[in-house]
This record gives C-alpha cells, structure tokens and sequence, in this order.
C-alpha cells in the first residue's frame, strides 16, 4: 500500500487535520475517523474528471484549513472532538482499475481493523466495491448493510464487457455475499436507466429502492424512518456510500453522468446527518465529483459538507446527546 500525499496537484489534508501514514500505525493511534483518498476515474461510463475529486473535496472552503469546524447545530467540533486523520491518496494509477480498487480494499480493511471509520474521497463509484468489501473482511460478509445515495442504481452485470465500473459495484458487493441484497437501501434513483432485467434481478435479492419521485410525495423522513427499520435488522454496522449526482445537477453540476430532477443539496445534507445520528456508521464515501465540468466549485463545495455533516453527526452521537431539529439554535 502506497500513500503519496495527494496524486494531483499540491499536498494538503482534508482542512487541515493531521497527516497520517497507513503503513505506520503510530501515526494513527486511538483514530477515530480517517479519510483516504480513491483518486481514480478508470470506471466511468461517460465524462471523466473525478480522479481530481479528492483534491477538490480537500480544499474547497472559504474557512482556513486550521483543522477546526463548530458545527452551527450540533454544537460540536468533530474536527476537534474526535480524532481524525488524512492518510492522503492512495496510488491509484488510472489505467489499472482492478489493481487500484484492490488497494482501496486492502485500505479501508487497514483502517476498519484499526477501529476507525473510513472516510473514502472518490473517485467514481467503482471504488464501492472495494471499500465496503475491505469493511467487511473485518467485519463479516453480511454483518453490514448500505444506505446509498444516487441518481443511478449502479447494478449492471457488466459495463461494456467489464465486471467492474462505476455501473456495477452494487452488483459485485451482492453477489460476493459482502452485503446482502435485502438490507441493501438505495434512495434517490431516477432517470432512464436500468432496464427491465436488472430491475428484476434487484427485486430478486431483496433490494429497496426509492425513485426520486416516491421521496418526493411521502417524504424524507417516512422515507428514511423505514429505511433506518431495514438497515439495522441483523446488520451490526451500516455504510454510507454518497453518488453527488443524487442531488439535481443545477446545484451539483461537477459530475460525470448528470441526471435532471434530483434532491437539493438541503435534502442531502439533512439526510447526511440523521443517517450518522442515529445509525451505526462503520464507513462513508463520497464519490462522482468531478472538477473539471463544476461550476464555481459547487459540487466540490457540497461534498466537502457531506464529509463535514457526516463527521459532525458521529461526533455528536458520541456525546450521548439529542438532538431535535427544530430546537432554538441558541439552546443547549
């Protein structure tokens, strides 16, 4: 396993906690988050550019990189409170996917093993299949099941011939046992694909996925109080995987494979944070960001608030606090 600092472009961490070495575990001790970056696009289907998305989550913020973020809600630092490393990118070279993920995999298994949550910048989505499967090496194949947030479901049998791409990672995470189809929740779908025989063969495993539509008319809390029932039934852990183009294009426009009429970035962010307040999360990723098609860092800019919003509900449910969404800001 290689870490190289950032692939492309300058050195930095995730605004600006501390560095870390993933083959020398002192440099990570008691973590309790570490974020690695996936820097590949060699699985997508149409506009690449995401292997620049770890650079861009990194940095984009209007705030110093001092390595401290008051959440505004919460009432917590999860910056500060819990301790959070970036152990930068993995090396990643574009032309060898299958190799890549297998590094990712090795990674996220590092960290699991280590007790800490993974944090994966991607990247396009292929690296699902690795990073959840490297979770569930520790964890058992089976004991951990996946919220997953996109515009496409990503469970083709194969991507113009290939096994692995960013359109079949649910597929290849489901057959291989690592999680079961039917605590597999996917919100946010829509559009014009899959067809009909991928439809069946998720109906087959036992998946559960809301279109854009249904979400629309009863709700994200209705929607996520059933799906919260599913994923913590038999499941001692729940993975968070974050496509950015489940959000509509004209907030999230950086992405590879935009599809009209999707979530706000609101929507996202609220979701994002009742997910890691109330569920056991044991890894997130965030992925599909793709720099060179953005538009004044926007999607870059949401993403890092995805990775912040995750970060600060985990710190939060360790205080053992409640949260209520419509208390006055200014209680404690």
């Amino acid at each position: 396993m290689t870490n190289i600092g950032n692939m492309y472009g300058p050195n930095f961490t995730f605004l600006g906690v501390p560095a870390c070495d993933l083959d020398n575990p002192g440099s990570y001790k008691g973590a309790d988050v570490i974020i690695v970056g996936a820097p590949i696009d060699s699985g997508t289907s149409h506009r690449s550019g995401a292997k620049f998305g770890p650079q861009a989550i990194r940095g984009t913020d209007y705030l110093p990189h001092d390595g401290e973020r008051p959440h505004l809600a919460l009432r917590v630092d999860g910056l500060k409170d819990l301790k959070v490393f970036d152990a930068g990118d993995l090396l990643m070279p574009p032309g060898d996917l299958v190799d890549s993920l297998k590094v990712l995999e090795a990674a996220t298994e590092k960290i699991s093993r280590a007790g800490a949550i993974a944090v994966v910048l991607g990247g396009d989505h292929s690296i699902a299949s690795a990073d959840v499967t490297g979770i569930a090496n520790h964890r058992g194949f089976g004991k951990i099941s996946m919220i997953h947030f996109d515009a496409h479901a990503d469970t083709g049998d194969n991507q113009f011939g290939a096994l692995v791409g960013h359109g079949t990672p649910m597929r290849r995470l489901i057959d291989s046992g690592a999680v079961r189809g039917d605590r597999f929740l996917q919100l946010g779908l829509r559009g014009y694909w899959p067809d009909n025989s991928t439809l069946d063969w998720m109906r087959d495993q036992g998946m559960r996925s809301y279109e854009m539509t249904e979400i629309h008319h009863r709700g994200m809390k209705a929607v996520l109080d059933e799906s919260f029932v599913t994923l913590t039934d038999g499941c001692e852990g729940v993975f968070l995987s974050v496509d950015i183009d489940v959000v509509d294009p004209g907030m999230a426009p950086g992405t590879g494979t935009p599809e009209p009429g999707g979530m706000t970035s609101r929507e996202l962010l609220e979701a994002v944070r009742r997910i890691c307040l109330e569920l056991p999360i044991v890894g997130v990723d965030i992925v599909e960001v793709s720099p060179p098609f953005d538009s004044a860092d926007i999607t870059a800019m949401l993403a890092n608030r995805v990775v912040l919003e995750a970060i600060s509900a985990i710190a939060f449910k360790r205080t053992g606090g409640v949260y209520s969404p419509t208390r006055n800001l200014l209680d404690r």
